[in-house]
C-alpha cells in the first residue's frame, strides 16, 4: 500500500515538474497587482494588514480552490479550517471558534442565512459567483458585529458595480468532478450604458453521492453504514443575480436583486436527511465622495434578506422548517487626517425574525423570536514614525424577543489596540489586545426542540450571559521581496462561553433523538500558533509555501472543548508565467486525541491523515478574451480523512479521489 502511494507521488511529482520546465520558455508575466480587501476599513491590501491578519483569495487561486461550500473552499488556508459537516453544508473554522463567532459576510454585509446557528446549515452565498473571498482577524472585524469574536469571512461577488465598463466585460467557466459525477456552470457579465453600470451573474451545480474509500461508519455495525459512495451527499444549487448602478463623479448609488437555491443531503449516525433551501436577497450599496467638509466619503448600505430552508427527514418527509426575515443597514463615515489620524466611524441597525417550526406538531425547535441591534462603530490609525497604531471600539445594543418567553436585552462592548513597529524596511513586530462582546442567539436562549440532522434535542436556556472574549496576538513578518513569512501566536480567554453539552437522556430518546443537547455556559481558554513561509508567489516562475498552524480550547476544570482542530503542516510548490500554472501540494493532519468529555458526540479520537492535490492551468489568449484549461486533482492518494472538527467525523468521511476538469473564459 505504502509503496503505490509512494509510486503514484512521484508520478504525480514529475510529470508536473515535467510540464513546468517545458513552459519556461513561454513569454513572462508581469508582476501581479496587491489585492485590496474591500472589508478593510483603511483599503489595505493583505500584505500590508499585520494588525488584522488577513488572507485574500481570487484570480485563479480561488477557482483552483473553490469548493461545494465556504469550509471546503477555505478549510487549507492558514488557521482555517472546515466543518464538514456534509458538502453543502461545511463553514470555516478560525482558530478553533467557530458558528456565531465567525461572522460571514456578503460584500461587507450579513448573509442573513441560519449557518451559524447549527452546523446542517448552509451559507447562503453560492461559491462559484464569488470572484474575492477575504478572511480578517483583528480590530477590522469590530466594524462588521458581535459576531466575529473569531474573525470574519468576507465573500466579494461585485453583484453592484462601482465602475463603468466601456466594453462588456465578465467571465464563464465549466466543470466536472469525477468523486461525484458533478457539473457546474457559472457566469457573470458586466456592461454600462451611458452612466449606468449593469451586472448579471448566476451558476447552476449538480452533484451526486460522492464515492469514498472502505466505509462511511467506524463502527461497522452502524445503521447507515455505506462502501463505495456516500448516500445522502447529494448537492444541488443555483444561483441567479442582476445589479446596476447610477455611476457620476460624485459617487454611485446602486442595487442588486439576487436569488439562491440549494439541495443537499445529510448523512447522520442515524438518521437519513435532506435539506431544501432557498433565500431571496435584495441590496443597496452607495457611496458619496466628499460629503462634507474634513470626510472623504460616506457609504450606505442597506440589505434585505428572506431565508428559509426545510429539513425533510428521510429526504422526502418535511419535518422543522427554518425560516429568517432581516433587514440590515450601515452607515459609514471616512475623515481626513485629523492630527495624523485617519479611520471611520458609523452605525449598523439589524432586525430579524427566526423560528424554526415543527411541522409535525410538536415543540418547535426555536420559537418565533425577534432580535433587534443598533451599533456605534470607529476605527483609527495613525503612523508615528516607523510606528504604526491602531485603535478600534465598537458599542452595541441587542434584544431578544420571543413570542412566549423571557424578553432579553444585551449591552455590548468590544475594543481593540493595536501596535506594528517596522524595525527594517520589510519587516514588522506586532500585537493587538482586543476585547469582544457576544450576545447569545435565539437558538441557545429559547431551543426547545428536535433537531433531525443533528439528531438532538435542543434545549436553550434563557438566563444565558453575554460572553466577554480577550484576546492578545503577536506577530512577525516580512513582506517584501520573494521570500516572505509570518509567524502569529494567540490567547483568547472566553467569559461564559456559550457550548452544546450532550447527554442520552430519556426527554431526547423518546422524541427519537440520539441525544439531548442543552446549551451551557463555562469559561474557555483558546491558544494556538501559525508560521507560513512562501517564496514568489507573485512573480513567474518557480513558486513554494510551507505553513504549519496549531490551536487547543479548553473548558476551564472541564477539559477540552469539543470539535476543534488539530496540528496541520503543509508544503506546496510549483510553476507560474503567462500560459503555464502548475503546482502541488502536500497536507498532513495529526491525529486528534484531546476527546472533550463534556460531549458523548466525541468518544473517539480522529485518525492522522495526508491529502495530495495538484493542478494544471494552461492559458489561450485570442484577443481580448483568455481561455484557461485546467486539471485538478483532490485526494490523490484516496486517503480516508476524517475532520476532527466535523459532528459526523466517525460517520461521514470526506471525499475520496477527485478528478476535475474545465474551462473558465474571461472576456
Amino acid at each position: 500500500m505504502n509503496l503505490r502511494k509512494n509510486f503514484l507521488a512521484h508520478t504525480v511529482a514529475c510529470a508536473i515538474a515535467g510540464i513546468a520546465v517545458a513552459a519556461h520558455s513561454q513569454e513572462q508575466t508581469k508582476r501581479l497587482a496587491p489585492v485590496i480587501v474591500t472589508a478593510d476599513p483603511f483599503g489595505a491590501n493583505e500584505n500590508a494588514m499585520i494588525l488584522a491578519p488577513a488572507k485574500v483569495l481570487s484570480g485563479n487561486e480561488l477557482r483552483n480552490k473553490l469548493g461545494s461550500s465556504l469550509g471546503d473552499t477555505l478549510g487549507s488556508e492558514l488557521g482555517v479550517n472546515a466543518s464538514g459537516f456534509s458538502t453543502g453544508s461545511s463553514r470555516p473554522i478560525i482558530r478553533g471558534l467557530e458558528g456565531p463567532r465567525v461572522k460571514i459576510l456578503q460584500n461587507g454585509m450579513s448573509t442573513g442565512d441560519l449557518s451559524a446557528i447549527s452546523n446542517d446549515h448552509a451559507v447562503g452565498s453560492g461559491m462559484m459567483s464569488a470572484t474575492q473571498i477575504e478572511i480578517l482577524r483583528g480590530p477590522a472585524a469590530l466594524l462588521y458585529g458581535s459576531g466575529a469574536i473569531g474573525g470574519l469571512v468576507n465573500i466579494v461577488n461585485g453583484r453592484i458595480p462601482t465602475a463603468l465598463e466601456p466594453r462588456a466585460t465578465g467571465e464563464a467557466e465549466l466543470r466536472y468532478s469525477t468523486v461525484d459525477q458533478g457539473t457546474g456552470l457559472s457566469f457573470s457579465a458586466d456592461r454600462s450604458a451611458g452612466n449606468i453600470g449593469l451586472h448579471v451573474d448566476g451558476n447552476v451545480m449538480n452533484a451526486g453521492d460522492y464515492r469514498i474509500p472502505g466505509s462511511s461508519a467506524v463502527d461497522s455495525s452502524a445503521a447507515n453504514n455505506d462502501t463505495g459512495r456516500l448516500g445522502f451527499s447529494r448537492n444541488r444549487e443555483n444561483n441567479i443575480a442582476v445589479g446596476g448602478s447610477l455611476i457620476q463623479d460624485w459617487g454611485h448609488i446602486g442595487a442588486s436583486l439576487s436569488q439562491l437555491g440549494k439541495v443537499y443531503g445529510i448523512h447522520g449516525r442515524d438518521e437519513l436527511s435532506k435539506i431544501d433551501l432557498a433565500q431571496t436577497r435584495f441590496d443597496v450599496d452607495s457611496l458619496i465622495k466628499s460629503p462634507f467638509a474634513g470626510f472623504d466619503g460616506l457609504r450606505v448600505k442597506l440589505g434585505q434578506t428572506d431565508y428559509r430552508h426545510t429539513e425533510l427527514e428521510g429526504g422526502t418527509d418535511p419535518h422543522v422548517r427554518f425560516s429568517n426575515k432581516a433587514f440590515e443597514s450601515r452607515w459609514e463615515l471616512s475623515h481626513l487626517p485629523i492630527a495624523g489620524w485617519r479611520g471611520k466611524f458609523g452605525l449598523q441597525t439589524e432586525q430579524s425574525t427566526v423560528q424554526a417550526l415543527n411541522l409535525e406538531g410538536d415543540n418547535p425547535t426555536v420559537p418565533r423570536t425577534r432580535s433587534q441591534s443598533t451599533a456605534g462603530f470607529i476605527v483609527e490609525e495613525r503612523d508615528f514614525g516607523d510606528l504604526r497604531i491602531n485603535v478600534g471600539g465598537r458599542f452595541e445594543s441587542v434584544s431578544r424577543s420571543p413570542l412566549a418567553n423571557t424578553k432579553r436585552s444585551f449591552n455590548l462592548g468590544s475594543y481593540s489596540a493595536g501596535a506594528l513597529w517596522a524595525f527594517m524596511p520589510g519587516y514588522g513586530i506586532g500585537a493587538t489586545a482586543s476585547v469582544a462582546q457576544r450576545a447569545p442567539t435565539a437558538e441557545e436562549l429559547y431551543s426547545g426542540g428536535a433537531h433531525h440532522p443533528t439528531e438532538t434535542y435542543d434545549i436553550g436556556d434563557a438566563n444565558l450571559k453575554k460572553e466577554t472574549s480577550k484576546n492578545i496576538d503577536l506577530s512577525l513578518q516580512k513582506t517584501t521581496q520573494a521570500l516572505r513569512w509570518k509567524a502569529n501566536v494567540f490567547q483568547n480567554k472566553v467569559k461564559n462561553f456559550v457550548y452544546g453539552s450532550l447527554s442520552d437522556a430519556v426527554l431526547g430518546v423518546a422524541d427519537g433523538m440520539e441525544f439531548d443537547r442543552t446549551f451551557s455556559q463555562a469559561n474557555a481558554t483558546l491558544r494556538g500558533a501559525e508560521a507560513e513561509l512562501s517564496y514568489n508567489y507573485y512573480d513567474p516562475g518557480w513558486f513554494g509555501r510551507l505553513f504549519a498552524d496549531t490551536s487547543r480550547g479548553t473548558l476551564d476544570n472541564l477539559g477540552n472543548l469539543p470539535l476543534q482542530p488539530t496540528t496541520r503542516t503543509g508544503l506546496s510548490f510549483g510553476y507560474q508565467d503567462s500560459q503555464w500554472r502548475s503546482s502541488l501540494s502536500v497536507l498532513h493532519a495529526s491525529a486528534h486525541n484531546r476527546i472533550a468529555s463534556s460531549s458523548i458526540s466525541e468518544e473517539t479520537t480522529t485518525p492522522a491523515y495526508t491529502r495530495v492535490d495538484a493542478s494544471i492551468n494552461y492559458v489561450q489568449r485570442y484577443g481580448t478574451t483568455d481561455v484557461t484549461w485546467f486539471l485538478l486533482a483532490r485526494n490523490l492518494l484516496n486517503e480516508e480523512i476524517r475532520l476532527s472538527t466535523s459532528l459526523l467525523k466517525d460517520y461521514v468521511p470526506q471525499p475520496g479521489r477527485n478528478l476535475m476538469i474545465g474551462l473558465r473564459t474571461r472576456f
